[in-house]
């Protein structure tokens, strides 16, 4: 019998396919439980519809990831920072500021997570990062430190 997963079954498949099981399996297990239901012909449109949905939502989540790498790349973002003695800064500066000034200077909403730093920042310099921005698009960014 085929039947559509609503849920993640172990030893079945993912929730969304469309898998061929028992007969017996199908309706004491998994359609009294509401794991599954039974493939007509209106759960096979649902199914593709979703599909062309996540595949769409993927498109435009790369093309704006695209978007904001063109706008990022090689670009340098200016922090200012309090300094001690030799040039030091009081404390570092942080991949939170990082993403504070991305946003305030290009409007890009980025994660604090998704920025690498070369090291640490703990003092006076430019220094290079990389902003991961969707799966497999990175931008390479300058952060350049100075004094306030």
């Amino acid at each position: 019998m085929k039947v559509v997963l609503l849920q993640d079954v172990k030893g079945s498949g993912k929730k969304g396919e469309l898998v061929n099981v028992s007969d017996g399996y199908a309706r004491n297990f998994l359609l009294p439980k509401k794991l599954a239901k039974e493939a007509n012909a209106q759960a096979l449109n649902e199914v593709k519809n979703a599909e062309n949905a996540r595949r769409y939502k993927i498109e435009t989540d790369t093309a704006d990831a695209n978007k904001s790498k063109e706008k990022l790349e090689d670009k340098t973002i200016s922090i200012t920072a309090k300094a001690g003695s030799n040039g030091r800064l009081f404390g570092s500066v942080t991949s939170k500021e990082i993403s504070a000034e991305i946003k305030k200077q290009f409007g890009i909403d980025v994660d604090k997570r998704k920025i690498t730093v070369d090291g640490e920042i703990k003092a006076f310099g430019t220094y290079n990062c990389e902003v991961k921005l969707y799966q497999g698009i990175v931008a390479k960014i300058k952060v350049k430190v100075s004094e306030v």
